[in-house]
């Protein structure tokens, strides 16, 4: 059977393919962003008949918008990476996971885990070669679900194409001003090491000062001294989230 080619206008039809995720989002994600996954290992069926939907969809240039596009691949990466975790869980970090292969064992990254229309992917396929190469928006770091206490925090909700600025605009404003993960003044800014592992996307250190200041309240000063925090791969599961946890100073 070929993947169904979802129109995009016909009765919302990207919405309603998305809702069984939204339902589960809106259910287990807390208050603060993580992910409660052991509730979630509740409604694993679910969580994977959602994902049997997306292996009998193909994207459509046709039909979908750009940003319908960027919105669906989304919602495949994060709700992908997070039954990978159901899977193992309970875990200490995503990274800890290991994953069979014809080839022999597999990061999760590197596995190819994702079955869209028929064809399989990595996460990082996803993220670098249609994410970041296809649409080059370095909010989408805000909106990816890497299964970390340093990720930011998760949008209760799927991502849609018809309000996908605003959901990534408010996804990088909640980040960039939230003081578990970034502190700024206008002298000195001690920012994720997100900012650090994508520096290419972010460009020149006058290039990410003028980014946070688009977010930021406090505005940063041109020649403010830049610092970054360690990324801490803990599993961004219900537990409280503490600024010490969360920025694993070293």
């Amino acid at each position: 059977m070929s993947p169904l080619l979802l129109q995009a206008e016909d009765n919302n039809s990207l919405q309603l393919l998305h809702e069984p995720w939204g339902r589960l989002l809106r259910h287990h994600v807390t208050a603060d962003g993580r992910l409660d996954y052991e509730a979630l290992a509740e409604e694993e069926d679910q969580l994977w008949a959602y994902l049997e939907s997306l292996r009998k969809t193909k994207p459509d240039p046709v039909s979908w918008s750009p940003d319908d596009t960027k919105a669906f691949w989304l919602n495949v990466y994060n709700a992908s990476a997070a039954y990978l975790v159901v899977q193992y869980y309970p875990l200490a970090s995503i990274n800890d996971i290991r994953v069979k292969t014809v080839g022999g064992l597999k990061s999760p990254w590197e596995a190819p885990v994702v079955n869209v229309g028929g064809q399989l992917y990595s996460l990082n396929q996803i993220e670098q070669k249609i994410l970041r190469d296809q649409f080059h928006d370095p909010r989408t770091h805000f909106a990816l679900m890497y299964g970390a206490v340093s990720n930011a925090p998760l949008l209760a909700e799927p991502y849609d194409g018809t309000r996908l600025n605003a959901q990534l605009e408010a996804q990088t404003r909640r980040f960039i001003n939230d003081t578990a993960f970034n502190q700024l003044t206008s002298n000195r800014v001690q920012i994720s090491g997100l900012f650090q592992a994508y520096a290419a996307e972010f460009g020149t250190e006058a290039q990410l000062i003028a980014f946070l200041n688009r977010y930021a309240h406090t505005p940063v000063l041109p020649t403010a001294q830049v610092e970054y925090q360690s990324f801490n791969w803990g599993l961004n599961d219900r537990s409280t989230l503490s600024s010490s946890h969360a920025l694993n100073k070293r």
